[in-house]
């Protein structure tokens, strides 16, 4: 095999990784999905080995569960994992907003169209793209840090997100009023007003962790208890 191919090979199980993920975030594998070897496989177009790898490194990022004799399936969040989300969110995007006035033009220009495509995801009431929308905006606020590391970190962050959003009795009706919250945030950063988007941007996060972690309990509660007692 030339240099080329073997890079070529090598290079699979991360752009599988990628395309797995990338449907978590959209709303595509909600948790609990089992992902079948045989049949993921094929239609992805690679080997069961490929696949395997790549099913092991969303493992390692805790989107999804393996276990023997099972096989594997999206993760459903805990409480706890929730809580973890949250204190990597506040970090990452408070500092993005305390780092919001080096940032460059082109990647504030970004984040605007975000919130826009946020918004629009809602007038057209296309709920299923508005949760999706709002993550991509703050996808768009930590890469005002400019780091490609944390940027790789917080891809793995929204795909979590996402799968607590997943438990939400009616996510459409969840995730609406955060997206003016979003258009709020940005703003504020466009304006320069850097400590009013700190404090908006924190009260967010707070209340938003608040409501996902309630829903998460709840959700927990009605899963494990005995039938006839739900």
């Amino acid at each position: 095999m030339s240099t080329q191919n073997s890079a070529a090979a090598a290079g699979r199980p991360v752009l599988v990784t990628d395309v797995l993920r990338e449907r978590i975030v959209e709303g595509d594998l909600p948790p609990g999905t089992p992902l079948r070897d045989v049949a993921l496989s094929a239609e992805l177009g690679v080997s069961r080995n490929t696949l395997r790898e790549a099913l092991r490194t969303l493992h390692d990022e805790g989107l999804v569960t393996q276990r023997l004799h099972k096989g594997t399936a999206v993760k459903t969040l805990s409480a706890e994992d929730v809580t973890d989300i949250y204190i990597a969110r506040r970090t990452l995007e408070l500092s993005a907003v305390e780092a919001s006035p080096l940032a460059p033009e082109p990647l504030l220009d970004a984040m605007e169209a975000k919130v826009a495509a946020a918004e629009l995801a809602v007038s057209a009431e296309a709920w299923d793209k508005v949760g999706t929308a709002s993550l991509r905006f703050h996808q768009s606020l930590v890469a005002l840090l400019c780091s490609a590391r944390l940027d790789a970190f917080f891809r793995v962050t929204i795909a979590q997100l996402r799968l607590a959003f997943a438990v939400m009795a009616d996510e459409g009706a969840f995730q609406a009023p955060w997206v003016a919250r979003d258009r709020e945030i940005c703003d504020l950063i466009r304006g320069g007003r850097r400590t009013d988007a700190a404090a908006a941007l924190r009260l967010y996060l707070d209340d938003s962790e608040r409501t996902v972690l309630d829903a998460v309990r709840a959700n927990s509660r009605t899963t494990t208890a005995p039938k006839g007692k739900r």
